[in-house]
């Protein structure tokens, strides 16, 4: 039972930034690496990665509340945090249109302001659907890539249960990864690359970089000789921003949107 929310823990990028949308940031003692929106969640104490806690650090800030997803981990810590008498709430993140406003509610819920969670999702969602008004049905829907890249030996292409997949949908474009059969991440051959014929390329920024800009990631087989890679369309967005499903995803959107089809939209 969660007692007081003086002291909150979020431990994911998204759920940081939602706290801090609900003004409850001032309370916040701690986040993982992954919190970095806004400012003063990029500057708040870090404990570690969401996939890699230890109870230690985080006992020894004496929270009232941690926040998590699924993917927080290891078990074992979760449950050391708890027999401790840590309240560890586990936010669902579906990766759907619905997804931002649920877990904006469900953040809401939890730290005892459900008012504000039901304005913010509904403000989210009004962004969310704003934005994807302005996809013009007429024009042939451009294919894109989403994909995750770190360094020259990790590159994945995303699909529908990644939490990109549906804003690809919203922005009225084909994401090759359903054609691929590709559920969440997974790495996909040149040649595959090449049938698949991307007319875009998204990517993380912090991954861009990773490769050495776009002429880097260009260099990964088969990219080059696609149309996005022919054409140099290739666009980058902040990792938490592109993929985190926060209270920016409207806004997200909306830039996709101009990016990719340009301003007559």
């Amino acid at each position: 039972m969660i007692e007081s929310v003086e002291r909150i823990v979020p431990v994911d990028g998204d759920l940081a930034e939602i706290v801090w949308a609900l003004g409850l940031g001032d309370n916040v003692v701690a986040t993982d690496i992954s919190a970095t929106y806004p400012e003063a969640a990029d500057a708040s104490t870090k404990i570690g990665y969401q996939r890699a806690l230890s109870a230690e650090p985080i006992l020894a800030l004496e929270p009232n509340v941690v926040l998590a997803t699924e993917v927080a981990g290891p078990a074992e810590t979760l449950t050391d945090l708890e027999r401790t008498g840590v309240p560890v709430v586990i936010v669902p993140t579906p990766p759907t249109v619905d997804g931002p406003a649920t877990k904006i509610r469900a953040v809401a819920e939890a730290l005892g302001v459900p008012e504000r969670g039901e304005a913010l999702a509904a403000e989210v969602d009004g962004q969310i659907t704003a934005a994807a008004a302005r996809v013009d049905g007429s024009i042939e829907p451009p294919r894109i890539a989403a994909m995750y890249v770190r360094g020259e030996n990790v590159q994945l292409v995303l699909g529908a249960e990644s939490g990109i997949g549906w804003v690809i949908d919203e922005i009225g474009a084909v994401n090759i990864a359903d054609e691929l059969g590709v559920a969440d991440a997974q790495e996909i051959t040149a040649e595959a690359m090449l049938v698949a014929a991307p007319d875009v390329i998204i990517v993380p920024s912090a991954g861009l970089e990773s490769v050495g800009g776009v002429d880097g990631l260009l260099s990964i087989g088969g990219l080059a000789q696609t149309p996005a890679g022919q054409n140099a369309r290739v666009f980058s967005y902040d990792d938490q921003y592109l993929l985190g499903n926060g209270p920016r995803t409207g806004q997200l959107i909306d830039e996709m949107i101009t990016d990719i089809y340009g301003g007559a939209q």
